[in-house]
């Protein structure tokens, strides 16, 4: 998929595999209307650091094509601030409707340091 969007969403590996034939639905889109997700590797990480880091681990990282959503995608402005590390003018893609699995392109794992934070995100084989 050559100059397609990407982005990322960062999930429990249980909660991803729970029900692997319907597509998948955070706490956050019922709580806040919306699934969370990131524009890039870096700015995922900054939010797992910031969020994630007591999450039952492993912890994934769905990397999605934008153009493949069944759900709305809109570009918004961290509320009330994006997370430390990560430029105030960032937008984030909120995802607007559950994620449909065959908008998944990779599955990447997030890499953890001594100290508990992330520092990376690899290929799971």
């Amino acid at each position: 998929m050559s100059g397609s969007t990407t982005i990322l969403h960062v999930v429990p590996f249980d909660d991803w595999n729970a029900d692997p034939d319907r597509p998948y639905a955070p706490a956050s889109l019922a709580v806040d209307g919306f699934v969370h997700c990131s524009p890039d590797a870096e700015s995922t990480l900054a939010v797992v650091n910031a969020f994630y880091r007591t999450a039952p681990r492993p912890l994934l990282t769905l990397v999605l094509a934008a153009d493949r959503l069944d759900s709305r995608l809109e570009w918004e402005a961290a509320a009330p601030v994006p997370p430390p590390g990560v430029p105030a003018d960032t937008l984030f893609p909120h995802v607007f409707g559950p994620l449909n699995r065959d908008a998944v392109e990779r599955v990447l794992e997030v890499q953890w340091d001594d100290q508990g934070q992330a520092t990376g995100l690899r290929e799971v084989t």
